[in-house]
């Protein structure tokens, strides 16, 4: 079974975000975002879109939208996708990294056995500021109206919180749910 491409956009818990799913058992592979678009394609059955620095530094995550794979996008992962198809980033109004409580507003299958509301870790230094059209806002917060976005019918989906540090509630589950995801619908 090919496994799940973790894309390294340079962001401190991107090894975190492998050492989970390699928990979990999810087979995975940390990859640089200069990967070739064919060489993603032929190798993976998801992607995962870490977090980073800053947009300029994502390499070629953006093009990795292209291949018809689930998408899971983290933090910067999050904003590449939203500014690839149309949307914003903006600088946060709240700024650094700390707990959040998110509200689910709507319930698809990536937040599948989610309470309403969890307690999360989230950075909030850029945040989406407009949701591009044809996707769906799955999660907000008192701080952010886009905690969390999907294009359900691409199965590309984004977080603005880190499921992968302890301090998030259940943040394996987004994990599992996603790993879900590419079994049923990837290549």
């Amino acid at each position: 079974m090919r496994p799940i491409f973790v894309v390294n956009n340079f962001g401190q818990f991107n090894h975190l975000i492998h050492r989970a799913l390699r928990d979990a058992e999810i087979s995975v592979s940390l990859v640089p975002n200069t990967m070739p678009e064919e060489e993603v394609a032929e190798g993976c059955r998801g992607i995962i879109l870490g977090g980073g620095p800053a947009l300029e530094r994502a390499g070629n995550s953006a093009k990795y939208l292209n291949l018809g794979l689930p998408v899971l996008g983290i933090c910067l992962g999050l904003h590449v996708i939203a500014t690839r198809f149309g949307g914003e980033v903006h600088p946060g109004k709240s700024g650094g990294y700390g707990p959040v409580d998110v509200e689910i507003c709507e319930y698809d299958n990536i937040l599948a056995g989610y309470p309403r509301t969890i307690h999360v870790w989230a950075s909030h230094a850029d945040e989406v500021a407009r949701i591009p059209g044809g996707f769906v806002r799955l999660a907000r917060s008192g701080i952010c109206e886009a905690e969390a976005i999907a294009l359900p019918d691409k199965n590309i989906f984004g977080v603005q919180w880190h499921p992968e540090v302890s301090h998030t509630e259940d943040g394996k589950r987004l994990f599992e749910n996603f790993n879900a995801i590419t079994l049923e619908h990837g290549a």
